[in-house]
């Protein structure tokens, strides 16, 4: 392991002092930050790393400076990974006490035998705590060797356009901060000599140096060749991701004309429609959908399987298409395309919080007059979350008759994979409140009486 010495605070600069920060790093940076809104929630995702430590540095003198308003703070996911893994949280939470920027560490599980290797699940792990973050941007210290890396290693998997444009400079999420790679036409050389210049100091990962990784064996065996006998290969791997980022921006606006054309009354994409597609138009249209949820573009020979799949599909298939990203599936002549569900939740009982977790979402309760149950309805047994038993029954209308569950959720349209989802509300042995359908009637509240109000957020 490096030295992991705590880098030296540095003393307020001048009023001209960015002028004086590499020149190559700031004119990166700046631009981008200026653009985005003053007094904005910035957090940098800080490893350790020399490259994280280095933009954590630079962005903290623009910071004393006054040069921006930010509100700088910084995050640590700790993956309990390595044996070094509580050294590396300890460095930088000492760190950001030093420069007075505000700190947490996220601990995550990071499965071994989910199928896609310790790299892809640590990096899963990863984005799903930044997808959580409650700030306006989050910046990545990726530079022009990992955007090389990247595109190889995309490229050896057999990817289209999306994954030969490797890494994007922005990527919006569905939800979460705006993340931004500003280095990634910087080279490490540049951080290097900056890191000495200021006299910092870092954490190195161990595993960096094992060629078992595929990356490490890019990294430290291919692209040293590659520039021997192509100089300047690693400066054209990044140009080329931006000239394949500039085609996938293009047959975006293709799939968006196909989308129009082939979207069911609900959205979705109808299966028959989708289909009539050529081959060409049909694959990009999936792959566009399929990375619009924010997920990794998938493997060429993942997404012919789909079309495949979709191709032999009918109005009453189950054709369901699975990888750690997310599922393609078919419900009634429609084509649902979702992330990893998160399992059934056990039963949850009900104590007056305003919001319950559940299968990966959450149930809010929201307090209300006149209307949601009759608080007066839970004054006996503790109400509880749980999912469907079978048999269940349950009136949602006026002049309707009491009707089986089953069948309600069939009328509705609601997937069968997401029906053993659903939070129920009981109280005792009544069934109150069904997600995605209703309420029972008999305890719907009276006119200017308090209520409860269930809400349900998948």
């Amino acid at each position: 392991m490096a030295g992991s010495k705590n880098c030296p605070l540095p003393s307020a600069p001048a009023a001209s002092a960015e002028a004086r920060l590499s020149g190559a790093l700031l004119d990166c940076l700046w631009p981008r930050l200026q653009a985005g809104p003053l007094d904005a929630a910035c957090c940098v995702a800080l490893s350790g790393g020399r490259d994280s430590v280095v933009l954590l540095h630079v962005l903290h003198r623009l910071v004393i400076s006054r040069a921006l308003p930010l509100h700088l703070s910084a995050v640590h996911v700790h993956h309990a990974i390595s044996t070094c893994a509580d050294h590396w949280a300890d460095f930088c939470g000492e760190l950001c006490r030093r420069l007075e920027i505000p700190f947490s560490v996220r601990h995550v599980d990071v499965p071994r035998s989910s199928g896609e290797g310790l790299e892809a699940a640590a990096r899963r792990a990863r984005y799903a705590v930044f997808s959580s973050l409650p700030d306006k941007w989050l910046l990545l210290a990726h530079h022009r060797r990992d955007q090389a890396e990247t595109v190889l290693l995309n490229l050896l998997r057999g990817c289209g356009s999306a994954g030969a444009a490797g890494m994007r400079e922005e990527r919006r999420q569905s939800c979460g901060p705006h993340v931004i790679r500003p280095w990634l036409d910087v080279s490490p050389e540049v951080i290097q000599d900056y890191a000495c210049e200021h006299g910092l100091h870092w954490v190195e990962d161990e595993s960096n140096g094992d060629s078992h990784f595929r990356r490490n064996y890019l990294r430290h065996h291919m692209l040293p060749k590659l520039e021997r006998h192509f100089p300047g290969s690693e400066r054209n791997l990044a140009r080329a991701a931006g000239n394949f980022a500039e085609c996938t921006l293009l047959l975006a606006d293709l799939a968006s004309i196909d989308r129009a054309a082939v979207a069911s009354a609900s959205g979705r994409l109808d299966l028959a429609r989708f289909n009539a597609l050529s081959p060409a138009r049909a694959r990009n249209l999936l792959r566009c959908e399929w990375l619009s949820g924010g997920r990794q573009a998938p493997e060429a020979r993942w997404i012919e399987e789909a079309l495949q799949q979709l191709a032999r599909a009918d109005t009453l298939s189950a054709t369901e298409l699975s990888s750690p990203e997310g599922q393609i599936r078919v419900y009634r002549g429609e084509v649902y395309i979702s992330d990893p569900l998160a399992p059934p939740s056990s039963p949850l009982e009900w104590s007056g919080e305003s919001a319950l977790p559940w299968s990966g979402g959450l149930v809010r309760f929201e307090p209300v007059s006149g209307a949601g149950i009759a608080l007066s309805c839970l004054a006996g047994a503790k109400p509880v979350l749980r999912v469907r038993q079978g048999g269940e029954r349950i009136q949602l209308q006026k002049n309707r008759p009491r009707r089986s569950l089953r069948n309600l959720l069939q009328e509705k349209g609601i997937p069968p994979w997401e029906r053993d989802r659903l939070p129920c509300l009981w109280s005792g042995d009544e069934l109150l409140w069904v997600g995605g359908l209703g309420q029972e009637l008999a305890y719907a509240c009276p006119a200017g009486e308090p209520g409860l109000l269930p809400v349900w957020q998948p």
